[in-house]
């Protein structure tokens, strides 16, 4: 018997769904992945029994309630989008709010919700900062992330570069500067923490940051 790769992901869609029918017939409360699988397999189906695509996206949002689900999923499971196969081909199926309300209290447990502190975070505090102008010299921009070791930096940025050395990028974690062809930008270097041993390229020897 020959699957091909579509034929292998539709089952492991049922097989995911049908240990979702099995927890839910046993009265347990059915986690993301499970109720995305379960409306998942049933739009398939459904499809395969020649209902319209209007027909799936209705018969999406008439298989599980908030009561099916554990807390917060309803709140996570915003969008079910799955490529069914219908009698003419292949046709994407998009359900909004698949999860039906249920007569629950509601909940002050929300998935992803931010709280934010009732003062300003700071970052890299007590950081020593030092400033650097960079020149880019190449011919196509150069994007820096926050915690590259700044000594290491593409050799078409000139600076000072010793200054760069046990160095990154005084920004939050996580994003990055970006260096324009030909232009110049001052930025703020600081310290990096822990134990600041950095392998120095060009066979220039490993060393402490430090004490080099």
């Amino acid at each position: 018997m020959y699957l091909s790769s579509k034929d292998e992901e539709r089952l492991r869609l049922f097989l995911a769904a049908e240990l979702a029918r099995r927890r839910k017939a046993r009265g347990l409360q059915l986690t993301y992945p499970e109720a995305y699988a379960l409306i998942a397999d049933d739009i398939c189906e459904g499809a395969r029994d020649g209902k319209s695509v209007a027909e799936l996206m209705s018969l999406g949002t008439l298989i599980l309630t908030e009561s099916d689900v554990l807390p917060g999923v309803s709140t996570l499971l915003e969008t079910i989008m799955v490529e069914a196969m219908f009698e003419d081909g292949q046709k994407l199926v998009c359900v909004h709010n698949p999860i039906q309300k249920a007569d629950l209290p509601a909940s002050t447990e929300i998935p992803g919700k931010i709280e934010f502190a009732d003062t300003d975070v700071e970052i890299n505090s007590g950081r020593k900062a030092i400033e650097v102008t960079v020149v880019n010299t190449g011919d196509r921009p150069i994007q820096v992330g926050s915690h590259f070791h700044f000594f290491e930096v593409n050799s078409a940025l000139q600076f000072d570069r010793s200054s760069g050395y046990g160095r990154r990028l005084a920004i939050p974690a996580g994003t990055a500067v970006r260096f324009e062809p030909g232009a110049d930008m001052t930025v703020q270097l600081i310290e990096f923490g822990g134990k600041k041993i950095f392998n120095k390229p060009e066979s220039i020897e490993k060393g402490d940051a430090e004490t080099t």
